[in-house]
């Protein structure tokens, strides 16, 4: 979402390496084209003023400091105070021990996200071991017990639904089967509206109080911007929140909504919705996205997508293979899929140094990555374990089976073959690189 503000954020910071001397004026002019920045992608004024006023205060201190690079230093500047607007450290949920119930307590207006939100944030604390119970406590909307009910099922979860039209008795019943059945963990789906109103928030009041929440999450849709503001400010004044999610955070919006909330609200945002699949939920760690937004890119984040979707004995395998030339068009399907997991490559691309801010989103061809695919699944696993195989007729079946042109198989078949002779040369590279290391961990 932060492509715009990425790309004049990764200007500035270019501009800014490698000086060595910055003037006062240089301090006024950058400062603002981060004010333009900012404005531009919908930050609060008086969260713009802040940022801006703190930022040429702590540059002009630092300017007298000689043993350091000016340009740098501005650039440490300018993250800190980045950090800083979005909330400085990661926040983590608030959860009793395991022998007590902790209720989370999911509130926002309709079409936030707010009932995939609920399954999605259930997903993540199941995988940490809590024995999650769902709640389908939104009474207004027609489908939303039957939505969670679905959801619930995909990542075998249990929903708590019942036929009474008082979202307080469902929720008060629910407590008493959680306890019953040794539940440590109720999150609840509240009902929603198109816009805040005094039935929806005393409504929300009397389910607060029946369910003593540990943590009462305001889901809200990064696509409504300063609204978002507005909203979370609400639910702050009438309900009380402890923290917010933010969802469609994938989306091509400008970044306002996430640079504005903490300032204003006070509360810190937990976790942003990445993408519609259930595991696309992800830890809001501030200091990572500001590294994202100035074009510094986020390896950390990287390496983590990485550990989740690779283990080690694949890994070794694959090098294997690769050092043997073994490696096949199966091979380089499952590890093409597997790389999708982590990220569309707009997602990858902004986590790589150097290459976030630097490359259009829009360049990338996403439908070129689901040609190769299709014109891989249109062959037999014979083909795929041996390419040679494929002589004039066979590329033309399978042209005709994934919908593309021989031109386009021929391509794939090239750049498969330029791939497998990388891959070697890397992979026996690695293999020096280890024996050596070896031989000099074995000196004395």
């Amino acid at each position: 979402m932060f492509d715009g503000l990425t790309t004049k954020f990764s200007d500035i910071v270019r501009s800014l390496s490698g000086k060595a001397s910055i003037s006062e004026k240089n301090v006024q002019d950058i400062v603002e084209e981060i004010k333009v920045a900012l404005i531009e992608a919908d930050v609060s004024l008086r969260v713009v003023r802040r940022f801006v006023n703190q930022t040429i205060d702590e540059a002009k201190g630092a300017l007298v400091v000689r043993s350091v690079n000016p340009g740098q230093q501005f650039v440490k500047i300018l993250h800190e105070k980045m950090v800083k607007l979005l909330g400085d450290q990661k926040q983590d949920l608030a959860l009793r021990g395991p022998d007590t119930i902790s209720t989370i307590l999911m509130l926002g207006l309709q079409g936030a996200g707010k009932t995939t939100t609920v399954a999605k944030l259930g997903l993540r604390l199941k995988k940490q071991g809590r024995k999650v119970l769902l709640v389908a406590a939104d009474l207004q909307r027609p489908a939303a017990m039957d939505q969670l009910s679905f959801l619930g099922n995909s990542i075998e979860m249990e929903v708590y639904r019942e036929s009474s039209r008082n979202p307080v008795d469902v929720v008060r019943n629910a407590l008493k089967h959680a306890k019953k059945n040794l539940f440590d963990t109720v999150i609840v789906d509240t009902a929603g509206r198109l816009q805040i109103d005094t039935v929806l928030m005393d409504e929300l009041a009397q389910i607060k109080k029946v369910a003593e929440p540990v943590e009462s999450l305001l889901v809200t849709d990064a696509m409504t911007g300063q609204n978002a503001v507005e909203i979370a400010q609400a639910f702050e004044e009438k309900i009380g929140i402890t923290g917010i999610i933010l969802t469609k955070f994938d989306s091509d919006t400008r970044g306002g909504a996430a640079l504005s909330l903490k300032s204003i609200t006070g509360k810190p945002i937990l976790f942003v919705g990445m993408g519609e699949k259930i595991e696309n939920l992800e830890v809001f760690y501030p200091e990572r996205f500001a590294s994202r937004i100035l074009g510094m890119g986020d390896v950390v984040s990287l390496v983590e997508k990485a550990q989740e979707t690779f283990n080690a004995d694949e890994a070794l395998g694959l090098q294997q293979k690769m050092a043997g030339g073994t490696f096949t068009l199966e091979d380089y399907l499952e590890q093409f899929r597997k790389v999708r997991k982590m990220g569309s490559m707009q997602q990858l691309m902004a986590m790589m140094p150097g290459l976030a801010g630097q490359v259009d989103a829009g360049s990338i061809d996403e439908g070129a990555l689901k040609r190769e695919e299709a014109i891989i699944l249109s062959m037999t696993k014979k083909e795929r374990k041996n390419p040679l195989i494929l002589g004039p007729g066979r590329r033309k079946r399978i042209a005709k089976g994934s919908g593309t042109s021989n031109f386009d198989v021929n391509q794939l078949l090239k750049k498969f073959e330029k791939t497998k002779l990388m891959m070697k040369k890397v992979a026996r590279n690695k293999g020096m690189q280890n024996q050596m290391m070896q031989q000099f961990g074995g000196m004395k």
